[in-house]
């Protein structure tokens, strides 16, 4: 078995700032990292040694991940502009992308603690909760549809439209093309 990774080892805090000085420098200065890290320990008489090459493999991980993150973001933005909201089509396809996301993440993770995995499990089951409750309001949606292109159809009858005036009204409503 692989030995932990020093950066995991490093308190919470100290990695989040690793991360974010990670950011703000651009993914570079490994060896200025590497002498910052090693005084933000021996400030907290912390016994942890990281080398630059720890700090490197890290720091290429996390670009890696905020680079799936900005696609996903960026698919995310692309789908809701090009996008009318046909019955939901908008939110299914994001619910679909983040729970790809998601699965890609669980299985590029390694050392993950069981904190880690509950989260991520969590947010799992709230997904798909999403998704049922997605799938159940496009079926009410449907249903409603019809509901009103049979009354449209039925009133249609009586108020002396035409069948092909009814039929298009009808075709309209339901989101249904005569002509193809």
């Amino acid at each position: 078995m692989p030995r932990r990774s020093s950066i995991l080892q490093l308190p919470e805090d100290l990695r989040r700032e690793l991360n974010a000085r990670l950011v703000a420098q651009g993914f570079a200065d490994y060896d200025g990292m590497e002498a910052w890290l090693a005084d933000e320990l021996a400030k907290r008489d912390l016994e942890i040694s990281v080398s630059r090459s720890a700090i490197h493999r890290h720091g290429k991980e996390f670009e890696d991940k905020l680079e799936k993150l900005r696609m996903a973001t960026d698919q995310a933005r692309a789908i809701s502009e090009g996008s009318e909201d046909d019955a939901g089509a908008m939110n299914e396809a994001l619910l679909r992308m983040v729970q790809t996301e998601l699965f890609d993440v669980l299985v590029d993770l390694q050392d993950t603690d069981r904190k880690s995995i509950h989260k991520i499990g969590l947010t799992v089951a709230r997904l798909a909760r999403a998704s049922v409750n997605q799938k159940k309001w496009a079926s009410e949606v449907r249903k409603n549809l019809k509901t009103v292109a049979d009354k449209v159809q039925s009133l249609s009858k009586k108020g002396g439209l035409t069948k092909k005036v009814a039929d298009q009204i009808r075709a309209e409503i339901l989101g249904v093309d005569l002509n193809g």
